[in-house]
């Protein structure tokens, strides 16, 4: 509203209608109507993975479903739609539903395929926290940079770390969105990968000229 040009958006060649209310559409839900498959099945989720190419062999269930979930769903959310209650399993910094463990407190917002948004209730049981972060790093080569135990931060939650959760937005998105520009590039504000000319040591190079060079 305060750009102008009302709450349908053109989109490239579509129109984004952002008028609020916006959908809510829980994950598992999804995952059955685009990929076709009930994720209980394990079998059927194994063979539509694989047909989407996507490697199964020794893979941990939950990781398949999330690789699953990328390749057949995001792409066809139209959009605005919050996707709600994702597989606890796939997200080990969040804290569970009261209502069913098996799920997270946690959303995030797509526009026409694009991740808008994302959000999330922190977890802050340590004791399960703890075994998460060792389940994650079971198998994962010491050297690797990420494969280290965050005793500091279990060690925070056991000191009656409050209740934390926070919400991400991909602001180069959402102005891209807005301004209907297709290119990251032509958002940011601090273009980096844009060409650039420099003088050369004779001087008197300017762009197009052939004494001056691209950086």
């Amino acid at each position: 509203e305060a750009i102008g040009g009302g709450l349908k958006r053109s989109w490239g060649e579509k129109t984004i209608d952002f008028t609020p209310p916006w959908p809510r559409r829980a994950y598992l839900d999804l995952l059955r109507e685009h990929a076709g498959v009930d994720p209980e099945d394990f079998e059927a989720v194994k063979a539509r993975a694989s047909a989407e190419g996507i490697e199964t062999n020794g893979r941990d269930r939950d990781v398949i479903i999330s690789d699953l979930f990328e390749a057949t769903v995001e792409d066809a959310l139209a959009g605005p739609v919050f996707v709600i209650d994702y597989p606890a399993a796939i997200c080990p910094l969040t804290k569970r539903k009261a209502s069913d463990p098996r799920l997270a407190e946690r959303f995030e917002l797509f526009v026409d395929g694009i991740e808008l948004a994302n959000a999330y209730t922190e977890l802050n049981d340590p004791y399960l926290q703890e075994n998460l972060f060792r389940s994650q790093l079971a198998g994962q080569k010491e050297e690797d940079s990420m494969a280290k135990m965050d005793e500091d931060f279990v060690q925070a939650l056991k000191n009656a770390m409050p209740p934390a959760g926070g919400l991400g937005i991909g602001v180069d998105r959402l102005c891209m969105l807005l301004l209907n520009k297709a290119s990251i590039r032509d958002v940011v504000l601090f273009p980096l990968m844009r060409p650039q000319s420099t003088r050369t040591a004779g001087g008197g190079g300017i762009d197009g000229d052939e004494d001056s060079s691209e950086i």
